[in-house]
């Protein structure tokens, strides 16, 4: 059995010295995924990447799938902090200026939004009870910090409205990204003329869904 351990290794004992392995690890999986899709992406070669064995690996991240959840939740929280520079001024917007600018903001983030497409088909399958406690609970969080900021900017929305919008939110990227960045096969398919209307650009379609997903939010009150 061989071990693709670097002969330089030393395990971090400290606090200190275990976040510095942990953002090492992470930052190779931030480069690792403008490679690759997150499903061909194997421990294994993230260990490589990062210069360490699978088992160390797992010291800090019980599993692949760890890995890019807590790489979400950073990439998550990243954006809810930088939003309100890319929304128009707090209740100086109307509705579809917002969720314009919610889209256009989104769509920038194309790490964010390769992660939150892969979270129920990739992210959920190989991970504890215990893992996905903690990183859905840091995960709810976030998501309810961007309702807060939401209804800043909508102010008609109710508490329970803005949650349903970053719900949808959520799950209109995770539907629409994957379409709006297909395979070269089908891009190349979709340069027929017939097929012209099959092409989704991202920031549109999910800015206009956001809009009509809105304007039935308030219409129910």
């Amino acid at each position: 059995m061989t071990d693709d351990r670097p002969t330089d290794f030393q395990r971090a004992r400290s606090a200190e010295q275990r976040e510095v392995r942990k953002r090492a690890i992470l930052e190779a999986a931030t480069q690792l995924l403008t490679e690759m899709p997150v499903s061909e992406i194997s421990l294994r070669e993230l260990s490589r990447r990062v210069g360490l064995s699978k088992t160390n690996v797992v010291r800090y991240f019980e599993t692949r799938e760890a890995v890019f959840f807590a790489l979400l939740n950073r990439s998550l929280a990243e954006w809810v902090e930088e939003l309100p520079a890319d929304l128009p001024t707090a209740g100086a917007g109307s509705p579809e200026t917002v969720t314009g600018a919610l889209a256009r903001s989104l769509a920038r983030r194309s790490l964010l939004c390769d992660l939150l497409s892969a979270l129920g088909s990739e992210l959920e399958r190989n991970i504890s009870a215990e893992s996905a406690r903690a990183f859905k609970l840091a995960h709810v969080r976030l998501l309810g910090t961007l309702a807060d900021l939401l209804r800043r900017h909508i102010t008609a929305l109710t508490p329970a409205a803005a949650r349903e919008l970053v719900s949808l939110t959520v799950v209109c990227t995770a539907g629409l990204w994957p379409f709006a960045h297909p395979s070269p096969a089908v891009a190349e398919a979709q340069e027929d003329p017939e097929l012209a209307g099959t092409k989704v650009d991202f920031a549109e379609r999910l800015g206009r869904t956001l809009h009509v997903t809105v304007a039935g939010l308030l219409s129910l009150g």
